[in-house]
């Protein structure tokens, strides 16, 4: 039965030939050997090679706020990777013997803290890539790491792409007779101009007032919403008011 030979794979051939010589074989082919053992061509020992890989990527979750969405922010990890055995050089073996470091694995595990700069406009579902920042690579280049985003729900806020959405409480008087209100941005609180005779669920849109374009300099729009609040606790005078107020309304 003839198996393939993978170049993962290392065997021990010790009965071979007289002088019981031992080969560590890594797939370049039964030719070599062969002519080597039938042909009486100088024995010797066969060292496990290693082709270059790039180190694997690595994918970290991050939870952020809205407001460090907003803003962008930073976090330091605590990342597990990957790195070629310094002991055996990624080889997996020492001489003929398997590396009692790596056991014959060629890598080791080890921890290692990062800071990592989020950027403003991220948001659930963005990838954002770090390259060179994933595992050691074996002879050729470091992997790359990627954070996972997902940011938190918001009290105040509903985000709908980069445009936010908010409700703004408008006392009736000031909806009937127009006015001014304070509507809450992530950047702080502005003035917001009431019309004459708003009606309830009237949307007004704050240009640039949104979350910012992941990458650019602009921003989405901030979308304020009225919800007109009745009064409430009245006064007999108060009372007596919308009385008449009804029935001017109703001749």
């Amino acid at each position: 039965v003839i198996h393939q030979l993978s170049q993962t794979d290392g065997f021990d051939f010790g009965d071979l030939s007289s002088g019981a010589r031992t080969y560590s074989f890594s797939g370049e082919g039964l030719d070599s050997l062969f002519d080597e053992l039938l042909h009486g061509g100088r024995a010797g020992t066969y060292t496990r090679r290693t082709q270059p890989r790039r180190g694997r990527d690595i994918e970290h979750p991050v939870e952020v706020t809205l407001e460090e969405a907003f803003h962008g922010t930073s976090r330091i990890l605590s990342l597990k990777a990957e790195e070629a055995c310094s002991t055996c050089h990624g080889s997996g073996r020492i001489q003929n013997a398997l590396c009692s470091v790596c056991r014959g694995l060629g890598t080791v595990s080890r921890a290692k803290r990062l800071e990592v700069k989020i950027p403003p406009g991220v948001k659930t579902g963005s990838r954002i890539r770090f390259a060179g920042k994933g595992g050691e690579g074996y002879g050729g280049a470091k992997g790359d790491l990627y954070l996972a985003i997902a940011v938190k729900p918001h009290p105040l806020f509903e985000r709908y792409g980069d445009d936010l959405h908010v409700n703004v409480d408008v006392p009736l008087t000031t909806a009937v007779l127009g006015g001014e209100v304070k509507v809450a941005t992530l950047k702080g609180n502005l003035e917001l101009k009431i019309p004459l005779e708003t009606q309830n669920g009237s949307t007004f849109r704050l240009t640039g007032q949104g979350m910012p374009h992941l990458g650019k300099t602009s921003r989405g729009d901030l979308k304020a919403r009225v919800n007109v609040v009745l009064p409430t606790n009245l006064s007999p005078e108060e009372k007596e008011l919308f009385k008449k107020l009804s029935q001017l309304r109703h001749t």
